[in-house]
Formats: structure tokens, sequence, C-alpha cells
């Protein structure tokens, strides 16, 4: 059942998440989408576990495979983007967190802005995680990916 989207956020008052806190959510959510791989990664190699029978199962090619690469690097994109554009627009360690992800009017993110900021987090993680460090000396305490996307975390009360 699809919930309605939560009503715009006064953004006058709400406040910048702190470089702690995100790091918190962004450890409850890791957790959860580990999970969530070794779920998706059993519904492959089981079955073909079973076909092949398990002592001669070969899963070098299983990890050398484009489909099957591209079928669990989409976990993580459907996580993220399923839980920012439908709902309340958090996570579940944004939810434990007291944290939303809204534009800078305080509307929810549509399907597009979700996804683009997705990918720019991929950009803040591989500078060793600069982009995510970068919070603590933006004057609004937002990350590259917060910039780059238009959106934004704010606390909840």
């Amino acid at each position: 059942m699809n919930q309605p989207s939560p009503p715009a956020i006064d953004m006058n008052q709400t406040e910048p998440v702190g470089f702690l806190r995100r790091m918190a959510a962004i450890l409850y959510d890791s957790l959860l989408l580990t999970g969530l791989l070794f779920l998706a990664m059993f519904l492959v190699v089981v079955p073909l576990g079973l076909m092949q029978g398990l002592e001669q199962m070969n899963t070098a090619g299983l990890r050398q495979n484009p489909f099957y690469l591209l079928y669990l690097c989409s976990v993580p994109l459907l996580f993220f983007v399923g839980f920012w554009t439908c709902g309340s627009n958090q996570t579940l360690g944004m939810r434990a967190w007291h944290i939303r992800l809204v534009c800078p009017d305080g509307t929810p993110p549509d399907l597009r802005l979700a996804l683009l900021r997705w990918l720019a987090a991929i950009l803040s993680w591989l500078p060793l995680g600069l982009g995510f460090i970068w919070s603590l000396i933006d004057a609004e305490q937002l990350t590259w990916h917060d910039r780059l996307s238009g959106t934004r975390l704010v606390l909840i009360r």
C-alpha cells in the first residue's frame, strides 16, 4: 500500500543534520542493506547450487557475470531511492535518528532528485568519504551530494 508523501516541512523551524548523526544513520542502513544483499545473493546462489550440485558449483563465474553484478547493484539503488520517494522520505536508519530528506523548500524529493542524490552519494564516497567529511566545514553542514542533488537532510522532532 502506497502511503502519501508527508506535507512540506517549514524550513525555518528545522536544523541541519550533524556529521555524527548522519554517520549513525548510515551505519544503521548499512546493516539493513547487508542483510538485503545476502538475501539477494541467496535467491540466486541457492537455486543455482541445487541445479548444478553444490560440490561442483562455480561461484567465480557468477561473480564475473555482468547481469548478476547489475542485479546486486540494483539492491542499494532500490533501497535508498525507494525509501526516499515513498512514504515518509526516510530510510529506516534516518527514521531511527529523526532525519528526513527534503528539497530546500521543505517538500519531498521526486524520483529524479532521489536518483541524482544516490548517484552523487557514490561520488561523495569515492574519495575516501571526503564528500561526507565536507559537511564538517560547510557553512550549512551540507555534503557534496546534498549540494549536487539540491536536496538536504533535516532534523525532525
